[in-house]
């Protein structure tokens, strides 16, 4: 049976302080699911668990090299979950504080859209 999409999320996360981009890819993941929920995972397309669901996550993001896919994956509770993570999102400047460990004035902006689909 073909796919079928259910829902698409989009978010948006940022690391002000420590510029690592899997910290501001996975806060895009969390603000992309944060206000939904899916009943029509069961009362439409009839799961039993949604475990069933599949969810497919697309980040931008800068350094996408240094993105730790299992962190960011692990923002979601439920579903067959894979990641696409690619050049994208922004660097603002901001302002580089010693005590939070800051490399340098860089605040990380990544984007995210969580795809939720069905057999």
């Amino acid at each position: 049976m073909a796919r079928k999409r259910l829902i698409i999320e989009m978010g948006m996360g940022i690391d002000q302080h420590g510029q690592d981009p899997t910290i501001a890819a996975a806060r895009a993941v969390r603000n992309a699911i944060a206000h939904n929920a899916l009943p029509g995972v069961w009362e439409v397309a009839g799961l039993s668990h949604p475990n069933e669901m599949i969810v497919e996550v697309q980040v931008g993001v800068p350094y996408p090299e240094q993105v730790r896919e299992e962190e960011v994956l692990a923002v979601l509770p439920f579903g067959q979950k894979t990641l696409k993570v690619e050049l994208g999102g922004m660097i603002v400047q901001g302002k580089a504080i010693a005590e939070l460990n800051d490399k340098n004035d860089d605040m990380i902006i990544a984007n995210a859209a969580v795809t939720v689909l069905i057999d």
